[in-house]
């Protein structure tokens, strides 16, 4: 039976036309007619609207992509005409706002979209596919963002299949519904020559998996993977809250964006062909999804409504994103998917990644989520680097240790699964709004019955974690000492680029960082041989020893001596204790069910 929400799309989509005469009407239309052109041919029908004029606006960043991405600079040939054709006169106020005449007219609204750049937070189009992320391409009329609005999308001949998240209007192929902008924004477009694996339901719920080159890989294996995952993740918060899910593979690259009932993932299944790349696949895919619960759905209050013109800054992007990697980790655990040592290095190479930086002594886990507009989510660039976090590594340590303590507290009786189900019906549900710093630490407290200003101290501050106190929780104890790393150590790491030796990065207070060695610099020679043999001197030579290097540095030449040294690091084995208690045992036993 359907929903009431589905009926209240149907009966709107029925009447559209008999509507349009008494509200505002909004219909896209979309054509590549030239797709080597990189060029999206976007009209816009509007009518109903009142005023003199009307302001169009282009959003510059899409949610789930924490980066102002200037997507206005990509729209050209606007022009502006009525129902007979008739110009109509307009102007460009700003870089993503244009000013266009009204007075009551239907108006048709016609421009390009330059999609030339390959990512996933960016439209792409070519001669074998497009990719449309919808705030890069739809315009949406200033402070109206609740209209609803059709999209009609006219594919390349060639093609033969379109997916997407909204849902399809009835009678009207190739042409979607959005009920208002932020779930027209929500829904990226993938059309091409595209292959469609089996769909697949879970708790009635269709799954769909479609994309562009997947690859070769066992496809029924990834289905019941991929099934087996989403059971897991809805087991978390016992319900699912959409009618219909689909996995837009939209190409070889990197990088996925979450929506909320969709995600865009860049794939290749290739990487499924040995066991590390499908456990990395398969807890990129866990990532992605179970986002549709946390920020989609459980988000901080900032997240939303969405600022399309100058993004959404927050504070809590370590429970966003850091708690989603924690629940990848655990959803393939749950899944049977990984093993406790398998779930263990996972945790640990986070813990590595990031307490052998310098950025830790420096930034706060709550400043690395609200300098991310500046930073980007993984922290800054060039020297600045190793004065930021990423949120993706201390964020599933923090999480793990709030995991532990909530289940010590509480005799192993409720855990981290128990937060994350009252934020999604208190929030959510009921109040249908995001939660406060303030309101988090209250769900938290609520559960444990005692503060957690402990682990809230390792979000606020840069206070070194006592990691050892909350592993022990689950009967784990773990070896923080720094090791001594064999060989003679510089601290540069390298790359060809054509036929250059290039520096790709430079550790903080590393040999070469007090020779003044920088990023991009270009290795010229080492020791009066050809740079190409860098690494191959580097491991002749013994600490105690020095390097000589010549190097091309903001375009001057630049003759250095590397006095060589040895690295320290920690590596954070973690273990089982000898002896552990019953609680500890039942933790650690619970822990990954």
């Amino acid at each position: 039976m359907p929903s009431f929400h589905q009926l209240f799309t149907l009966i709107f989509i029925s009447f559209w036309g008999i509507t349009s005469g008494f509200s505002q009407k909004l219909a896209f239309t979309v054509t590549m007619e030239e797709p080597a052109s990189h060029l999206f041919q976007v009209e816009l029908n509007c009518e109903g609207f009142k005023g003199e004029k009307i302001d169009f606006r282009m959003p510059v960043w899409s949610p789930g992509y924490y980066q102002k991405m200037n997507y206005p600079k990509n729209l050209q040939n606007f022009k502006v005409t009525d129902v007979k054709g008739n110009k109509v006169n307009w102007l460009k106020k700003n870089n993503s706002t244009w000013e266009v005449e009204n007075n009551g007219r239907e108006l048709r609204i016609s421009y390009s979209i330059l999609a030339d750049r390959k990512f996933v937070a960016n439209s792409y189009l070519d001669e074998e596919r497009g990719y449309i992320v919808p705030t890069s391409v739809f315009l949406y009329p200033a402070n109206q963002l609740n209209l609803s609005s059709t999209v009609a999308i006219r594919p390349f001949s060639k093609w033969n299949k379109i997916a997407t998240g909204l849902d399809e209007v009835k009678g009207k192929p190739n042409t979607f519904y959005a009920p208002d902008y932020d779930v027209l924004y929500d829904s990226p477009i993938l059309m091409g020559n595209l292959d469609e694996l089996p769909v697949f339901y879970v708790k009635g719920i269709p799954h769909r998996f479609i994309g562009y080159k997947l690859g070769e890989f066992d496809r029924v294996q990834f289905v019941n993977d991929l099934k087996n995952i989403i059971e897991k993740a809805s087991d978390i918060i016992g319900e699912i809250p959409y009618q219909h899910y689909t996995f837009l593979g939209i190409g070889p690259g990197q990088g996925g964006i979450e929506h909320a009932n969709s995600t865009a993932i860049s794939f290749d299944g290739a990487a499924l062909n040995t066991p590390d790349g499908r456990i990395r696949v398969l807890n990129f895919l866990a990532h992605e999804y179970f986002h549709h619960y946390n920020v989609k759905r459980i988000r901080p209050l900032e997240l939303g409504p969405f600022d399309y013109d100058n993004g959404n800054r927050t504070k809590l992007l370590w429970i966003s994103e850091g708690l989603t990697v924690y629940y990848e980790y655990l959803i393939l655990k749950r899944a049977g998917i990984t093993n406790e040592q398998q779930l263990l290095q996972s945790l640990r190479n986070n813990m590595r990644a990031f307490e052998n930086k310098p950025g830790r002594l420096y930034q706060s886990l709550a400043e690395a989520s609200y300098d991310t507009w500046s930073d980007g989510p993984f922290g800054r660039t060039d020297d600045e680097v190793n004065k930021t976090i990423s949120y993706y590594d201390k964020g599933p340590v923090v999480g793990m240790l709030l995991d532990f303590k909530i289940r010590h507290e509480t005799q192993n009786k409720k855990s981290l699964d128990d937060v994350m189900k009252v934020l999604y019906q208190q929030f959510y549900r009921q109040k249908k709004r995001g939660f406060t710093d303030e309101e988090f630490k209250a769900v938290c407290e609520k559960i444990v019955t005692k503060p957690i200003d402990d682990i809230l101290a390792y979000v606020s501050t840069v206070r070194e974690i006592d990691y050892q106190k909350y592993l022990n929780y689950a009967g784990l104890e773990v070896d923080t000492t720094a090791q001594i790393l064999p060989g003679a150590w510089t601290g540069i790491s390298t790359r060809m680029r054509n036929d250059s030796v290039v520096v790709t990065n430079v550790e903080w207070q590393s040999p070469a960082w007090n020779a003044g060695i920088r990023r991009q610099a270009i290795l010229l020679n080492a020791d009066s041989k050809p740079a190409q043999q860098f690494d191959e001197i580097v491991s002749r030579k013994k600490p105690s020893e020095s390097i000589n290097v010549v190097c091309l540095q903001n375009n001057e030449k630049k003759t250095t001596i590397i006095q060589l040294s040895t690295k320290r690091e920690k590596n954070f084995p973690i273990r089982r204790v000898p002896n552990p208690t019953v609680l500890q045992n039942k933790i650690y036993e619970a822990w990954g069910k």
